[in-house]
């Protein structure tokens, strides 16, 4: 009975080694089957198909580029303006540059006394440009001779803020008087453009839409959003033809303020869907 038991368990433990044998050589085969097979059998290629419609996305922010629509519009805004600025000066001329300072100097102390006199602030004026430069005379020249040196020009420019626009021309008037001889410019403008530049924005913002729905309605399809927008353009008021009223004193320069505009130009791409 111990013979025949010890004989039985011999001859399972054989079979076990068979088993593990058989099956290392089916792992070995596998793996020699795994490193030799080529790559397409581990993944298929897709199937191309020409003219194919594109594969939608779920993306919020995705758009096809043809279902896009790019429009510049702007609005433009004209007010009567409120204040003006007033580019004016001295320019003297003297045979030193210490002669042509000193006339220089003289002069600006009576234009600044008159600017005072008009009731303008210091913080309303500031000096724009100021220059010493000599003189020379190139006629009559021989033999390859230098210019002659015939003196000095002293030049002081001002910019001035004028607030109270009925007094303009009497301001500019007085500055003459007391000394001023050089006027290089005039604008007009507001003093606080923030509420005409926003309804400038505004308006370029209706007109794009407004030719958006257009453009939309023309093809056949409708505006779905709005994905970007720029601003752009340039908020200093530019002078225009149209006069509202003129600013004449009894014996003063007339002057005419007219309006000033404020334009946006706004860049607006919508994408629109059928």
């Amino acid at each position: 009975m111990t013979f025949g038991r010890i004989q039985l368990l011999a001859g399972l433990s054989a079979l076990a080694l068979i088993g593990l044998g058989a099956c290392g050589s089916a792992a070995n085969n596998a793996a020699e089957t795994t490193d030799t097979a080529p790559a397409e059998s581990l993944a298929p290629m897709p199937t191309v198909t020409p003219n194919a419609a594109p594969i939608e996305s779920a993306h919020p922010n995705s758009i096809q580029p043809e279902t896009t629509l790019s429009i510049s519009a702007e609005g433009t805004v004209n007010r009567e303006p409120d204040i003006a600025f007033l580019n004016t000066g001295v320019q003297t001329q003297g045979k030193t540059a210490e002669e042509a300072m000193g006339a220089n100097r003289s002069a600006m102390n009576g234009v600044f006394s008159a600017l005072k006199a008009a009731k303008i602030s210091d913080k309303d004026m500031q000096t724009s440009n100021f220059s010493l430069q000599p003189q020379y005379d190139y006629s009559n020249r021989q033999n390859g001779e230098p210019p002659r040196l015939t003196g000095y020009t002293a030049s002081n420019q001002l910019t001035v803020k004028v607030r109270n626009l009925a007094n303009l021309g009497e301001t500019m008037d007085a500055l003459v008087g007391a000394g001023g001889n050089t006027f290089s410019g005039l604008s007009f403008a507001l003093e606080d453009d923030r509420a005409a530049r926003n309804e400038a924005r505004d308006l370029a913002m209706r007109e794009a839409t407004s030719r958006a729905e257009l453009y939309a309605k023309a093809s056949g399809y409708k505006v779905a959003r709005i994905v970007t927008i720029s601003e752009g353009g340039n908020f200093r008021p530019q002078p225009m033809a149209m006069m509202s009223r003129s600013m004449d004193m009894a014996e003063s320069t007339p002057i005419a303020g007219g309006e000033v505009g404020y334009s946006v130009t706004v860049n607006v791409v919508f994408e629109l869907r059928q």
